[in-house]
């Protein structure tokens, strides 16, 4: 029998999220969501919020953490993660579900006019120490690509006009 582990969630970001950075220099960051659901049981109306952990790795995390501000509405998509560990102070066994997410979606407008921007990145996981700030660059060699562009235009751009605006 075939196995899926993907979610799909739509709902608001409950607190700005602060990237941090393993040793080896990967940006993780977790993001708090709100999900509401509204039903009516007979003729009244209800309400209830589901609070979800998500964990996003690399640029992900990055532009994530840069972007989504508490209170915007986000569209993620993922996998469930469970983490295990023993508690300290009791000795019991702990769990937690979390998602890992694997890209996501702002879904409503920037106070500034402009679109939501979204990432994506690679996926990661595991138990790895977390620092405040990345570790120092190393000088990177530069790729040969042969011959192959990244695909982005680095020339520089005219200023656009109010009348190249078609609308």
């Amino acid at each position: 029998m075939a196995n899926l582990n993907k979610v799909m969630i739509i709902g608001n970001v409950t607190r700005d999220p602060e990237i941090k950075y393993t040793p080896q220099g990967r940006a993780v960051t977790d993001v708090s969501i709100a999900v509401n659901r509204s039903y009516k049981v007979g003729e009244e109306k209800r309400e209830e919020v589901t609070y979800v952990d998500v964990t996003l790795w690399g640029r992900t995390a990055e532009t994530a953490a840069e972007y989504c501000k508490k209170g915007r509405a986000i569209y993620i998509e993922g996998r469930l993660q469970l983490d295990s560990w023993e508690d300290k102070a009791s000795g019991q066994k702990r769990n937690k579900l979390r998602v890992v997410g694997e890209d996501y979606q702002l879904l409503d407008r920037r106070p500034g006019g402009s679109e939501g921007s979204g990432g994506s990145g690679g996926s990661g996981g595991g138990n790895e120490e977390y620092s405040e700030r990345p570790p120092a660059r190393r000088d990177a060699p530069s790729s040969g690509g042969g011959g192959f562009s990244s695909g982005r235009n680095t020339a520089p751009q005219p200023p656009i006009e109010e009348d190249d605006i078609p609308f």
